[in-house]
Formats: C-alpha cells, sequence, structure tokens
C-alpha cells in the first residue's frame, strides 16, 4: 500500500503490522506517486492529493481502498471510484472537537481584533492603553448562524451555550440528529438568506460540492448583517474570496476569521493586505489527539477493506 504523503506514527505503525507500507518523509510529488502507486491494493491521502482517474488507474484493478486523512474529502472523485469499484473512506468524529474549538477561537480573534492588536504591539507602536483603542465586540449575547450542522456544526453549538447566544442554523436536510439538537441546544432552523441577514457571526460547517462552492458570493455578502463576522473552518472553497475582501473593505462585514483557502497554500493577496482578517494556515485539526485519531482511523478503515470487512467510515458517491 501507498501513503501518498506524511502519516502520524499512530496510523502508520497500526499499517506497517498488516502491510508492506511504502511511505516517504514528505509528500510524493505527482509523477513520482503514478510511478509508486501501480498494484497497490491500498492509497492513503489528505487534502492536497487529488485522486483522480489517472492515480486510480494507474493504481491498476488491485487497488481496493482510498483512505482520506481528513473529514473533507472534495479531493476525491467519487464517480471514479465508484465506477472502478474501489471504496472511499474518510475521518469523521475523531477531529470534531479540535475544529469546532478553533472555530471559536477565531469567532473571538476576529471579533476582538486579536491579529491586528498583537501586529500593533509587536512593532512598538502601543503607546498605553487608550479608551477608544481597538474597539471590538463581544460574543456574548450575539445571534450566531451555523451553516451546515454536521458533526462540528452541532459541537461548536455545544461550545457555545456558556456565551449565551442566539443559535441560528440552516442546512439542506432536516434529518434527526439536527431536529434532536435543535430541542437540546435551543437551535433555530431558517433559511440561509434569513441566517445571514440576522446573523452577528456566521460560521460555515458544510462540505464542498458542486453546488456550495462559492456559496458564500457577493449576492450572499450583499446580504449580510451589516458589521458581522464570516467564519471558515470547513473548506476555502466554500468563499468567493475577492468577494469577501470587497465586503470586508466596504465596511458590509466587519472581520473574518479563515483557517482555509480555495488554492491551498496561496491565499488571496487581497485578504493578506487586509487588518481585519485572521488568516490560519488550515490548523483545524492541529492537535496531537485528532491527528492521532485521524491517521489510526485512516489506517483501521485499510485494514478492514483490504481484509474484505466492511469500511469503518465509508464515503458516499
Amino acid at each position: 500500500m501507498v501513503v501518498a504523503r506524511r502519516l502520524p506514527a499512530a496510523g502508520l505503525e497500526l499499517l506497517a503490522e498488516h502491510f508492506e507500507v511504502d511511505a516517504g518523509d514528505s509528500a510524493f510529488e505527482r509523477a513520482e506517486l503514478l510511478r509508486r502507486v501501480p498494484g497497490a491494493a491500498a492509497i492513503v491521502a489528505d487534502p492536497t492529493v487529488p485522486v483522480d482517474a489517472e492515480l486510480l488507474d494507474a493504481a491498476g484493478p488491485d487497488l481496493k481502498v482510498v483512505a482520506n486523512f481528513a473529514v473533507g474529502y472534495d479531493n476525491i472523485d467519487l464517480d471514479a471510484c465508484r465506477r472502478r469499484g474501489v471504496v472511499a473512506t474518510n475521518t469523521p468524529d475523531v477531529l470534531t472537537n479540535a475544529t469546532a474549538e478553533l472555530t471559536l477561537a477565531l469567532m473571538l480573534a476576529a471579533a476582538r481584533r486579536v491579529g491586528e492588536a498583537e501586529r500593533v504591539l509587536r512593532r512598538g507602536d502601543w503607546t498605553g492603553w487608550e479608551p477608544g483603542q481597538l474597539l471590538g465586540r463581544e460574543l456574548s449575547g450575539a445571534t450566531v448562524g451555523i451553516i451546515g450542522l454536521g458533526r462540528i456544526g452541532t459541537r461548536v453549538a455545544e461550545l457555545l451555550q456558556g456565551f449565551r447566544v442566539r443559535l441560528l442554523y440552516t442546512s439542506r436536510h432536516a434529518h434527526p440528529d439536527s431536529i434532536w439538537a435543535e430541542a437540546r441546544l435551543g437551535l433555530e432552523r431558517v433559511t440561509l438568506a434569513e441566517l445571514v441577514e440576522q446573523a452577528d457571526f456566521v460560521t460555515l460547517h458544510a462540505p464542498l460540492t458542486a453546488e456550495t462552492r462559492h456559496l458564500v458570493d457577493a449576492e450572499l455578502l450583499d446580504r449580510f448583517k451589516p458589521g458581522a463576522v464570516l467564519v471558515n473552518t470547513a473548506r476555502g472553497g466554500l468563499v468567493d474570496a475577492r468577494a469577501l475582501a470587497d465586503a470586508l473593505r466596504s465596511g458590509r462585514l466587519a472581520a473574518a476569521g479563515l483557517d482555509v483557502f480555495e488554492h491551498e497554500p496561496d491565499v488571496e493577496p487581497e485578504l493578506t493586505a487586509l487588518e481585519q482578517v485572521v488568516l490560519l494556515p488550515h490548523l483545524g485539526s492541529a492537535t496531537a489527539t485528532a491527528r492521532d485519531g485521524m491517521a489510526r482511523l485512516a489506517a483501521e478503515n485499510v485494514i478492514a477493506v483490504v481484509a474484505g470487512k466492511p469500511p469503518l467510515t465509508p464515503v458516499s458517491a
């Protein structure tokens, strides 16, 4: 089996107990990966590795599973996997808490202008306490809109309980877990338009699909409540970055906190030029607990599928 990119020891050692593992110290370049995959029974990928028809065909008929070291799977061509009888898996649950906690960190950092304030201090421009300096806004008592009430969105709602916020959410499907969360957490389901018109904070937790790409575009941003804060720890492609920069420059949005970007590792220069944006390098699951859990789950999926058993966390095409 081939590990396309570095995998934490918690998963790599587990795989090595069952298979001959081809893994490098860093990411394989595309040409090198194509050279290594022929005959592999499994490929462990991550969001930076495109798993497309070319890679699947290079692996050949022995390939049984593509295990993504991530909860998102927009890097995998699921139709191509299905046509070839290849199982695709991901790593939900184990990174839920880490990503939800970072979401709250970005809410607070963006609202309280933490990044901007630190830069003032580090530049030596702070001249002492002033009553009107770097005024932000409080999360407590605000209205928070959650777009996508899956595992992470629900955990964000749980963590927000202590802030006594009003919680809105929008979701394409009213599944039983959402209905239960409504009663348990005081969530109110509204349309997307209603959510952005009412929310002081909007946080994104939807998957990236053809339908959700640039979900937050110029038209939707024009409907945001003036002075709102946008947070994205899901997928960068959910947001039209240039439209977001325009909304921030115009003052329509007060701030944004972003952990993900459409063309990683590149970041839209219009965003990096703005003081009111907190930018992080895709740290949502970056805790030792979460990454080890992800690595183990990816390995366990591979072991199960190659042994002819059902995967633990399959992705449906």
